[in-house]
């Protein structure tokens, strides 16, 4: 799929790889947060900092989930490890327009976990403090090979305080991409929905561009897209997937649709 690159504004350089037209309307928000704008340097090629040793477990989850994501796509590929993940999801970013990917992920997702596993755990665990504090306990302790080291933070939820956020130091998937369209339709939107709908558990994922940390608010619903932060940040000047710098800004709403092969 060719990059599209286009501008909203005069200010705001959009990629129609990370966008995504569908609005969702909160239904209980719990807490508000604030996705942090980037500084100047957010064109430039981030600095790879993070070393992964992964174990037995690690190279396991991260081949089931590879597969999981080539057999949405159809599309296989000979690598191992974190980078067999990587490719999947690049090939699903060539092939795919922005919402076929959110939907291709969905997809590797339920792959990924039977269906009765979701449904008995959307039943033993329904919207409380106990269950977000589940999911983020359960997050940083089993996910580390997918999106690197995290930690359980605080937030204040219905006026009283909840360990409920997880906070990702440097997001593994964003270092290895090095690109905003793969982290908001290959990992943003497609996990909040997919927690949302298979597990009952809302979930606002807010990443930060520049220094790639992100935090996972269970119990928040997402912004519409047309309100979220994240929707609105530029591509990485030097992005490793050949996003198209050159070609016309042109309005997201022509665009959003059209698949390029």
């Amino acid at each position: 799929m060719d990059a599209n690159c286009f501008r909203l504004n005069k200010s705001s350089a959009l990629c129609s790889t990370h966008l995504n037209p569908i609005k969702r309307k909160p239904e209980h928000p719990c807490v508000i947060a604030m996705l942090r704008r980037p500084s100047d340097d957010i064109t430039g090629e981030p600095r790879k900092t993070n070393a992964y040793n992964d174990n037995l477990f690690d190279r396991l989850a991260i081949n089931h989930l590879s597969k999981s994501v080539q057999a949405a796509t159809g599309l296989g590929n000979n690598k191992s490890g974190y980078e067999s993940l990587v490719e999947a999801a690049t090939v699903a970013k060539q092939k795919f327009d922005p919402v076929q990917q959110q939907e291709v992920i969905i997809q590797a997702l339920h792959r990924a976990f039977p269906k009765p596993i979701l449904s008995f755990i959307k039943t033993l665990l329904p919207p409380s403090k106990l269950s977000r504090e589940y999911f983020a306990a359960f997050t940083t302790l089993f996910f580390a090979w997918l999106v690197g080291p995290s930690e359980v933070r605080e937030s204040e939820v219905n006026g009283r305080r909840e360990k409920n956020v997880v906070y990702i130091t440097k997001c593994r998937f964003l270092e290895e991409t090095n690109c905003v369209g793969m982290c908001i339709n290959l990992c943003k939107m497609p996990s909040q929905s997919f927690m949302k709908d298979s597990l009952g558990m809302p979930v606002n994922m807010v990443p930060n561009f520049d220094d790639m940390s992100c935090e996972m608010i269970f119990g928040q619903d997402p912004p519409a897209s047309t309100d979220d932060p994240a929707l609105k940040q530029p591509c990485y000047k030097l992005c490793q997937h050949g996003w198209n710098k050159s070609v016309s800004h042109i309005p997201y709403a022509a665009k959003a649709h059209t698949h390029q092969p």
